[in-house]
């Protein structure tokens, strides 16, 4: 007996997606707006995800089964402002809307689109993924590895187990969200952070997707209230020249200036490798420019020990040294429960109890 292919068993762990996320079309064809592509997919066909599809003029989407679980650091995520030192029971499933040649996941989210990617499903139940958050004393739960928004039912059933038992619960994203998509998690999703992987159109479409839609995307979630970080992994040759670090910045800045930016180090991955690794003095360079345009936060990682003081939190108002990083390691961390400075009792942003 041939042994279902990887697609089959995808196409098992399915269910209908909500109809906050489907549009019916004519001819059984339908329009899918978890994402930004707000694919039209006809009868027996796939968006650009391939794991959302049309099944005679149902749209199924994935559910029950995750590719990837662990108990990671909330700072790898990284989220600097939420329950510092805490873990984040993280799950990913597979397929991804963009596909980044420099992506660290691509295994997973370049699943039925790169015959070289792909990793055999497990199924799961919401209740058994929270269950192991609490077991392994995490405080958060985390969507990511793959982009979440193209399994946001998925996510959504998970979170609403969370935060029945008082978890904090957050998307680890591109950003190529929709109304339609926001509208259907924020009741469930506390923190969001998006990749800003340029401020270059061009770019956006080597990646596979649109510098207008991600932009749109980070205003929406701070105007909606998700505790929302901002991320660009600096690449040389890519998005690492002074004027496109200076219009990111400005741009978060624009937004809120208390909105913290992280510049990370790009290492050689996948289909990109041919620029070279981001080292220290670029990420302080990113992090000076950050802090120049206003950001009140702004954080270089992926060099632990080698950026200065761009791992640490700082009051705005007082300069005193909040949360001390090295790495995910926090060293120190004085926010009160409250969170507020103790030095001044100015209130940092974040999610801190």
């Amino acid at each position: 007996m041939q042994r279902p292919t990887l697609q089959d068993v995808l196409d098992d762990l399915t269910t209908e997606a909500s109809p906050h996320l489907v549009e019916p079309l004519a001819d059984d064809k339908i329009r899918c707006v978890a994402c930004g592509h707000r694919c039209v997919i006809f009868p027996g066909q796939r968006g650009i995800c391939r794991v959302r599809h049309n099944a005679g003029g149902t749209l199924r989407v994935p559910f029950g089964y995750a590719a990837g679980v662990q108990s990671d650091p909330v700072e790898k995520k990284p989220f600097f402002h939420v329950l510092p030192g805490s873990k984040a029971l993280t799950f990913g499933m597979l397929g991804c809307d963009f596909h980044c040649g420099y992506c660290q996941n691509w295994v997973t989210s370049q699943t039925l689109r790169d015959d070289a990617a792909g990793v055999r499903p497990r199924q799961f139940t919401a209740e058994s993924l929270v269950a192991a958050a609490q077991r392994t004393q995490a405080r958060l739960v985390v969507s990511s590895y793959n982009e979440p928004l193209i399994t946001a039912e998925w996510s959504a059933a998970i979170f609403r187990q969370a935060k029945a038992t008082g978890l904090v619960t957050g998307f680890v994203s591109n950003g190529n969200a929709t109304p339609e998509a926001l509208d259907f998690i924020k009741p469930h999703t506390d923190c969001y952070k998006v990749d800003l992987k340029s401020f270059q159109q061009k770019n956006y479409r080597q990646l596979g997707g649109q510098l207008k839609h991600v932009l749109w995307t980070i205003e929406e979630l701070h105007k909606r209230g998700f505790w929302l970080e901002v991320l660009t992994l600096v690449i040389p040759g890519f998005n690492d020249s002074t004027d496109e670090l200076w219009d990111i910045a400005r741009f978060v800045a624009g937004i809120s200036p208390e909105i913290p930016w992280h510049v990370t180090a790009f290492h050689k991955d996948y289909k990109m490798t041919e620029p070279d690794n981001t080292t220290p003095a670029m990420l302080i360079r990113a992090a000076e420019i950050g802090a120049e345009a206003g950001l009140h936060y702004v954080y270089a990682g992926n060099r632990p020990g080698q950026v200065a003081h761009w791992e640490n939190t700082y009051c705005p108002h007082c300069n005193t040294l909040l949360v001390e990083r090295h790495g995910y390691l926090i060293l120190r961390n004085q926010i009160t429960r409250a969170g507020d400075c103790p030095g001044c009792g100015h209130t940092i942003p974040g999610i801190w109890n």
